[in-house]
């Protein structure tokens, strides 16, 4: 298999991400590299070159671009030309850690959707606190589209169903609605009709709704909402964890010498703590609903994050995840499109 790597987004590229890709390498021996970068740039930074091929591209997407007219512009940039490559047939799966914006819209404009697939959605996988028969759980959409319709959420729930299966290895993933009460009959009539829409999709196994303050403690395996909630959700609950972190460093800081020495004795909780928060170890988000898998990893990570993420897409290359969504919507055309009309 083949993964085309954008080498020139996030903050510490190159350097960073040709280390892990180079770890990636050596733990994932049956993975080719098509890296794409400024050649002066990251041909220095390569080690060692084996199953790693360096393309030259000249032009690098910034995080200030606009994603849509960067896309369009740019055609010589190292996002451009790693999504053409997976297109085009050259590579198995597209991964940066550039803008996102830019690797959204490379994703549809150059790899493109799935045949009956509407809006791809934007997935993340998050860590579940203090259960032992689950250690995470993905969410979808978390940021792909900010207007979104029922109907998109309903096909997130398909999406996130195969995902689970795929990459988490979870025989009957429990689906979740985000909703503001586990009733039924909560929240708006849109979320009302998805609850609807959901319960009646044979195969699925949706247990209703799921509230924000229940998703760390595992209420399902895949949780689905719009772009907007989810995007605003997943902030929250990467903020909550800084800030509950920052808080307790600062009572420890003013606690005096006694305060310093019981924070010495707990050092090795306190780092248990942060290690099961800390859900780049699950990799990067991932847009389902293309044709192939595009993953986009957060702009501040380091090697060991990336060669994470690289395992992450050598489990969706290698479980098919990408065919297993085509063959889905092409069996159940009649199925979608019945349930596109009622949601409208």
């Amino acid at each position: 298999m083949k993964i085309a790597v954008d080498t020139m987004g996030g903050d510490y590229a190159p350097a960073e991400i040709i280390k892990g890709i180079e770890q990636a390498r050596d733990a994932y021996p049956d993975i080719e590299f098509l890296v794409f970068g400024q050649e002066d740039k990251v041909k220095p930074l390569i080690q060692n070159d084996t199953r790693i091929t360096l393309v030259p591209a000249s032009e690098v997407i910034t995080m200030e671009d606009e994603p849509v007219r960067a896309i369009r512009r740019k055609k010589q940039s190292s996002i451009v030309l790693a999504a053409t490559a997976v297109k085009e047939g050259q590579a198995d799966a597209f991964f940066s850690a550039g803008n996102s914006g830019a690797v959204l819209a490379a994703g549809l404009l150059i790899v493109g959707r799935i045949k009956g697939i509407d809006r791809p959605g934007l997935t993340t996988t998050l860590p579940v606190l203090r259960k032992p028969d689950q250690s995470s759980f993905v969410m979808l959409d978390v940021g792909a589209n900010a207007d979104t319709k029922p109907f998109n959420v309903v096909q997130y729930a398909v999406m996130g169903q195969y995902y689970a299966q795929s990459v988490m290895h979870v025989d009957q993933p429990r689906v979740g609605l985000l909703n503001n009460g586990t009733e039924a009959d909560k929240g708006d009539k849109a979320h009302q009709a998805i609850y609807q829409a959901l319960s009646g999709i044979d195969g699925l196994n949706f247990i209703g709704n799921v509230e924000s303050r229940e998703l760390l403690n595992g209420a399902a395996d895949v949780v689905v909402t719009d772009g907007f909630t989810g995007n605003a959700t997943l902030k929250a609950i990467e903020g909550t964890a800084l800030s509950m972190l920052k808080l307790i460093k600062g009572e420890i800081m003013s606690g005096g010498l006694g305060g310093k020495i019981g924070a010495s004795m707990l050092k090795p909780v306190f780092k248990n703590v942060q290690s099961a928060m800390d859900y780049s170890q699950y990799g990067g988000a991932v847009l389902l609903g293309l044709k192939a898998p595009v993953v986009k990893t957060h702009g501040s990570s380091k090697a060991p994050t990336i060669k994470n993420t690289i395992g992450q897409i050598h489990e969706l290359i290698q479980t098919h995840s990408a065919e297993q969504l085509v063959t889905y919507f092409d069996q159940h055309t009649d199925e979608m499109a019945a349930l596109k009309e009622s949601l409208k």
